[in-house]
């Protein structure tokens, strides 16, 4: 492992060896998933045979540490409600208690909505995509183990590997050579690049979504992940090790590549890198 790839976080960590906190996974998929070109909504996008919903659902169960899972879906569409309440009979055997609420028009919202129904006594959620349905249980318990350890907020991340240029749109005669021009080079050893499930102190994310309700629409639109918000509260934000096979599914390609991931000798959930 190289020195940038530890400084990400490597492992469990500290928390090893402390309580983990009561946990409820916030599994967000109200998303279109017209990108994908399906003509549904992404949970419902097959994958390997079954809906991306579904592998998403046993990869957070398969970790083991959640109290509840709470999935917020498309607004009205009782085809996933269904899916999710026939879930339930593979969790006879003491699984999380699983819970469904409706997304809204942004992620945020669709945020918001799960964390109204989170039970009692929660101290701890981890907000996860379900496009990211492919996610490793390790990386589950890293961020578990970060929280446990005091973090507040985590992010799991992967190193950067291209190079990344900032640029702004070319003005008057040079746009007829280009659209962009270049204006700078980020430096790749400082950028990673961000996956979930992010984890946060309940009252944390509480407190960092209470911030964005008053939001105008287009700022709430720019919001991508929820440690965006509790940055802006100038709350330290920590980062443990992602996995590359934690890539979130938006594009034709993308589903060919989990696709493959799930065909591997392996298995998807026990090959990280």
């Amino acid at each position: 492992m190289s020195a940038t790839e530890f400084s990400a976080g490597s492992g469990s960590g500290a928390g090893d060896h402390r309580p983990r906190p009561v946990v409820a996974v916030v599994l967000v998929a109200a998303g279109s998933g017209q990108r994908l070109g399906y003509g549904m909504p992404k949970a419902r996008v097959p994958l390997g045979g079954e809906p991306i919903l579904m592998h998403a659902l046993r990869g957070v169960v398969a970790s083991g540490v959640a109290q509840q899972v709470c999935v917020a879906l498309p607004a009205g569409d009782g085809s996933l409600r269904q899916m999710c309440d026939d879930f339930k009979d593979e969790l006879v055997d003491g699984g999380p208690l699983l819970t469904v609420v409706e997304g809204g028009g942004t992620r945020a919202e669709s945020v918001r909505s799960a964390l109204s129904a989170l039970e009692e006594g929660t101290q701890a959620v981890l907000v996860h995509d379900a496009a990211r349905a492919l996610t490793p249980e390790s990386v589950f318990l890293r961020v578990v183990d970060s929280l446990a350890a005091g973090a507040l907020a985590v992010i799991p991340v992967v190193p950067v590997v291209d190079t990344v240029k900032t640029v702004e749109a070319t003005r008057d005669d040079d746009a007829r050579i280009a659209p962009e021009i270049v204006v700078g080079t980020a430096p790749r050893e400082k950028l990673r690049a961000v996956q979930t499930p992010q984890g946060f102190d309940l009252d944390t994310l509480l407190k960092a979504h209470r911030e964005v309700a008053g939001f105008s629409e287009a700022q709430a639109a720019a919001v991508t992940d929820d440690a965006m918000l509790v940055e802006r509260l100038g709350i330290p934000v920590h980062a443990v090790r992602g996995a590359s096979q934690s890539l979130k599914i938006t594009t034709p390609l993308d589903l060919i590549i989990a696709e493959g991931l799930l065909e591997g000798p392996l298995g998807a959930r026990w090959v990280e890198g």
